[in-house]
């Protein structure tokens, strides 16, 4: 069984996101985490307020270190073993940790750093839409029929789901056209940042110089990455796909391809939440595909595992 490794990104948190994971190296995760950050990143998870927790500063470091305490735990129980491993948006940065590209502590003040960039320099009003039921290039026809050139394809994430980014006028006009144009369902989406497109160019030249001091190393496991759906094996070349990644589209549809093209038939999401989970039953037929956020599933693969062995 060839198995992939992959992490969510922002979107997938909520307050007590780790209720039911009482084992202390989750704990000892944390306690690393917030001591990294100085704040108190277990209170926080588990706690809130809900207001705080969506601050993109705290909510992009909560996602990372829940998925990585997630990702220690399995290791634990010896259910991890990926050939491949992935990340959604934010998501990457915590798969360039459990492949061993970045330090925890680092990667925290990074997405942190870069969680304030993006909080910062967002234009006032922007947004985000999904767009259900209209394949990828009527969706990318539709946004460049905008003259404006303010209204993007950022997250091309199932065969059916593309997420649009724009500034507020920009959605309005796509949520009337897009229901003319065919598509079942568009929903504005609680997001105030345009992510993944050139309104975040500011953001991305503020974040450049974090990104350039940050010291990476090559991964030890091979991590797609969101621009293109390809590894990289060389430090600069990582650097530079995070580089691009905060100003370019998310491609997990054709991330997901390049898993099946492996041959992977086991797809496990390592962080809060289901998301990848779904993607995957839409876009990875005959992939079993499991969430290590639910504190069930755990406890049935460690089971498996150990049958296993």
């Amino acid at each position: 069984m060839a198995q992939a490794v992959v992490f969510p990104g922002q979107g997938s948190q909520s307050v007590g996101m780790l209720d039911g994971f009482t084992q202390p190296i989750v704990a000892r995760t944390l306690e690393e985490a917030g001591d990294a950050l100085g704040w108190n990143m277990r209170a926080l998870i588990a706690q809130g307020p809900a207001e705080q927790l969506e601050r993109t500063e705290h909510t992009q470091p909560a996602i990372l270190a829940a998925s990585i305490a997630l990702w220690r735990l399995g290791q634990e129980k010896g259910v991890l073993e990926p050939a491949l491993m992935a990340g959604h948006s934010l998501g990457e940065y915590s798969a360039l940790v459990a492949a061993g590209a970045l330090e925890f502590a680092d990667a925290l003040r990074l997405v942190a750093a870069r969680g304030r960039a993006m909080q910062q320099h967002a234009p006032s009003g922007a947004g985000m839409v999904a767009v259900l039921g209209l394949d990828d290039e009527a969706v990318s026809a539709l946004c460049a029929q905008r003259d404006e050139g303010d209204l993007f394809p950022v997250n091309f994430n199932a065969p059916g789901q593309v997420v649009v980014a724009g500034r507020a006028e920009a959605l309005d006009w796509l949520e009337a056209e897009g229901k003319a144009a065919g598509a079942k369902k568009l929903q504005r989406l609680a997001m105030s940042v345009p992510s993944h497109c050139p309104l975040l160019r500011d953001a991305a030249e503020a974040f450049g110089a974090e990104l350039d001091a940050a010291v990476l190393s090559a991964p030890r496991v091979p991590v797609l990455h969101n621009v293109d759906a390809k590894p990289r094996s060389d430090v600069e070349g990582v650097r530079e796909a995070l580089r691009r990644q905060l100003c370019e589209a998310v491609r997990w549809t054709q991330t997901q391809q390049a898993l099946l093209d492996e041959g992977v038939t086991q797809l496990v999401e390592c962080g809060p939440g289901k998301v990848l989970c779904g993607l995957a039953k839409r876009g990875m037929k005959g992939v079993t595909a499991v969430p290590l956020g639910d504190a069930q599933t755990l406890a049935t693969l460690s089971a498996d595992s150990a049958d296993a062995s």
